[in-house]
């Protein structure tokens, strides 16, 4: 057994241990290999609990965070997901394992390129992109089974989301200022206007923004933004 084997096994250990009990949540991750999704520099950290950064500002979330919000979604292998933020791919490959179509969009050309070509080398193709405002959601697709945001909403869920939700669909997304402590919220949709929420865990995640983000070639992690996600 090599050490990215031996790391794997622990962190599915440290999962279990903090409540992800979904054995299919579990064994998506087991079989996606994370240290596909992240730079080379983290390589060696790959099975962390940690996030790390991905360039452009953004990061691939730990792993218990990862694992709490598909746990949260409760899916199964007839549903359609949409994720709001590809970022690495990871989330999107994990996703893929558990339902039956994903529809991925991310505000950052580059980022969605390299996610993308991640996905035909992994063989992954129950996966659909978009370059696009997440805010907005992807209406031509809706209504969707589950949603998931991968982007801290700042002040108050976008409201396109929620009413792109079935009825009894189900949306996991962090609420909470930029630049502190998040809460990940959990919604279903009750009614045609009615939605519960369920208070998950603190999380931190980089802010949702609007719009289609400027291109940008500066694809290098930046180890100031690592310090200050640890």
């Amino acid at each position: 057994m090599n050490s990215l084997q031996a790391n794997k096994i622990r962190l599915i250990m440290h999962l279990r241990r903090h409540g992800i009990h979904d054995t299919s949540v579990l064994g998506a991750i087991e079989r996606v290999p994370r240290e596909e999704f992240v730079p080379e520099l983290f390589f060696d950290q790959a099975y962390e609990d940690r996030a790390l950064p991905i360039g452009l500002g953004q990061t691939i979330s730990q792993p218990l965070v990862v694992a709490t919000m598909s746990q949260a979604l409760e899916l199964n292998d007839r549903m359609k997901v949409l994720e709001i933020g590809t970022g690495s791919g990871y989330q999107a490959a994990i996703l893929s394992k558990l339902c039956r179509r994903v529809y991925t969009m991310e505000r950052h050309r580059p980022l969605l390129d390299i996610a993308e070509q991640r996905f035909k080398n992994m063989g992954i193709r129950n996966i659909t992109f978009l370059v696009g405002d997440g805010m907005k959601g992807w209406p031509v697709q809706a209504p969707f089974d589950r949603i998931i945001v991968t982007a801290g909403a700042h002040g108050e869920v976008p409201q396109d989301l929620l009413y792109q939700l079935c009825l009894g669909g189900i949306m996991v997304v962090p609420v909470g200022p930029d630049g502190t402590a998040q809460t990940l919220l959990k919604f279903t949709r009750v009614g045609d206007h009615e939605f519960t929420s369920q208070e998950l865990m603190p999380v931190r995640f980089v802010p949702l923004l609007p719009n289609v983000a400027e291109e940008s070639m500066d694809m290098e992690p930046d180890i100031n933004k690592l310090l200050a996600w640890a």
